[in-house]
């Protein structure tokens, strides 16, 4: 399959039904969803999952893009990345596979769909929010094109922290 867009070790492509295995394990960890979503999901809401994704690639006016992140040397599923819709603005997400952190990859990533939303999508504005209690990745985006708003309360308890980029104005003279 023909890959979105790559980093120095990472493919970024659509997700296929032969993900299930893979996708099933992150989505259904407890530690991986702990900041997003409390608690992992069951297999039948993971398939679930996992169909949505792959039928809204084929929809005309789809704006929630989730894709398969894959070491490219080993050709591994390692976890997903998106570009969804977030009160009217692009946000950018990830999630891996909890064996393969620590390992760069999530900062990867990370620049990667940045580079890829900024230099190919033209997006005007880019967004995103981390949980301050997750650590490795509010270190990602405090070293991203992103810069740091503010902190939020979230609906868990906690904070989020907000990050934004825009788009330069261009003066023509």
């Amino acid at each position: 399959m023909e890959s979105i867009f790559e980093t120095e070790r990472l493919a970024v492509r659509e997700l296929v039904y032969s993900d299930f295995e893979c996708f099933h394990e992150m989505q259904s960890d407890d530690v991986v969803m702990l900041y997003t979503t409390g608690a992992g999901f069951c297999e039948e809401e993971n398939r679930r999952q996992l169909e949505d994704c792959i039928v809204r690639y084929s929809k005309p006016e789809n704006d929630f893009w989730v894709y398969a992140i894959v070491e490219k040397t080993a050709r591994q599923f390692i976890g997903t990345c998106a570009i969804v819709p977030n009160d009217g603005l692009p946000e950018i997400g990830y999630r891996l596979l909890r064996r393969f952190f620590g390992k760069g990859y999530g900062q990867e990533i990370c620049d990667g769909l940045l580079k890829y939303g900024i230099e190919i999508c033209k997006l005007p504005e880019i967004i995103a929010y981390v949980d301050t209690r997750n650590v490795a990745s509010r270190k990602i985006l405090d070293r991203s094109l992103l810069s740091f708003v503010d902190e939020r309360p979230n609906p868990d308890g906690g904070m989020d922290r907000f990050y934004r980029w825009r788009a330069q104005p261009h003066c023509d003279r």
